[in-house]
């Protein structure tokens, strides 16, 4: 299931996020005779219509300087350059760009795919991500109402069992309690714009921007760490087995009214962590990249490996960009954060039900750690076992008579 869901937001990046910086592989070249070789109308309309467009006859149309280098020496580094020409070369980041501040990122004046990401980012990636969030919370809403609440079946035995210990709730609550923030503070500066300025005022968004910006670069440390915590002492837990099928087959007891046997953890919880294990460490990861651009680019090697595989071009992107600026490095880590950020907090949401409203006595297991006899024989029977029979071994080296 993870799987699937991987597969499905590469697909869905590949799609919606990459086809502004896919190249065709053999796009057609209109007829520019007439033009002298500029760019036709044709040119522009294709670019509207977001079509592959072979740009290498501006690309490279930005003039030879030393040509005329020895006419003129008061022409300077123009020589034989037209103002056309010599910004053609700084927009293709061709020009020998010498600066006295700022580092390699001002080495780029001109980085025109910004509005490729700008209009994506107030597009569809706002549109689809807002409605996959609200979807979710309108579904879950409808099935609260025609499924109601899973109750304990049978009657509480007042006897408890430890379900998780204080360490396992500490970075659950630490992974957890980071994420709602990440996730508050991503969506706010998304929306801000058009959610808060309207109605708060510019003031106002500006302050919650600078703060949403603080809290996410700040908390994130604390959700990398809770992660990893959180992977190492959980995954033998989660490794799937045979019962997974039957949890599966059977709705988990959530549709219908078999419970089927569990270890500590179900199927459905599986998916869920390795949804958050997996989509938690691709956000992890574009993070880094958006918080050391220069040091960690993703995106160019990583298309140089999709490339190798033919997926682009299987999908009609043909042959993505290897050669890419810090700035579009940049643009596509943080596209790539924001989606998968929206596909697991769609997830997450789904988990907070379950946890909270959609399944009685689940909270307990996270609050205070402690979960009834019969809660835990209903969801997680081959657990319950498991350590009951510890119990009475410790019972029986100790000379102690365990509970019943």
């Amino acid at each position: 299931m993870p799987r699937l869901i991987f597969v499905f937001v590469l697909k869905l990046a590949l799609l919606c996020g990459l086809s502004a910086y896919a190249q065709d592989a053999n796009p057609v070249a209109p007829d520019r005779s007439a033009t002298g070789g500029a760019q036709t109308l044709e040119d522009i309309l294709a670019r509207q219509r977001g079509e592959a467009l072979d740009d290498s006859f501006r690309s490279d149309a930005t003039g030879n300087p030393e040509i005329a280098a020895g006419i003129d020496q008061q022409l300077g580094t123009l020589g034989g350059q037209s103002d056309p020409e010599l910004w053609r070369a700084l927009r293709y980041n061709s020009a020998d760009i010498r600066v006295s501040a700022g580092g390699d990122v001002a080495t780029v004046l001109v980085q025109d795919g910004g509005m490729n990401w700008l209009s994506f980012r107030a597009g569809p990636l706002r549109q689809y991500g807002g409605w996959l969030l609200l979807g979710t919370i309108a579904a879950l809403a409808v099935f609260f109402l025609l499924r109601g609440r899973v109750r304990v079946d049978a009657e509480k035995t007042g006897r408890t069992v430890t379900r998780f210990a204080f360490v396992e709730r500490m970075t659950h609550w630490t992974l957890a309690g980071s994420f709602i923030l990440l996730g508050l503070t991503g969506l706010l500066t998304l929306f801000g714009r058009v959610a808060i300025q309207p109605y708060l005022g510019k003031d106002v968004n500006s302050v919650l921007l600078i703060g949403s910006k603080w809290i996410h670069n700040s908390v994130s440390w604390a959700f990398m760490l809770a992660l990893i915590l959180v992977f190492v002492m959980w995954v033998a837990h989660n490794i799937p087995n045979k019962l997974d099928l039957v949890w599966i087959k059977q709705f988990g007891g959530i549709i219908g009214k078999k419970h089927p046997p569990a270890k500590k953890f179900n199927a459905g919880q599986k998916v869920i962590f390795w949804s958050v294990i997996l989509f938690g460490a691709s956000i992890s990861v574009s993070g880094l990249s958006l918080l050391f651009p220069f040091e960690l680019p993703l995106f160019a090697k990583t298309f140089a490996l999709l490339n190798d595989t033919g997926i682009p071009q299987w999908l009609g992107y043909g042959v993505l960009p290897t050669e890419l600026a810090p700035q579009e490095e940049m643009q596509l880590a943080q596209l790539w954060h924001a989606i998968v950020a929206f596909v697991l907090m769609a997830i997450i949401i789904a988990h907070i039900y379950i946890g909270t409203l959609g399944m009685e006595g689940a909270y307990d297991a996270m609050g205070s750690g402690e979960v009834d006899e019969a809660w835990a024989h209903q969801h997680h029977s081959i657990w319950l076992e498991e350590v009951q029979e510890k119990e009475r071994a410790k019972a029986a080296n100790t000379g102690a008579t365990p509970a019943e």
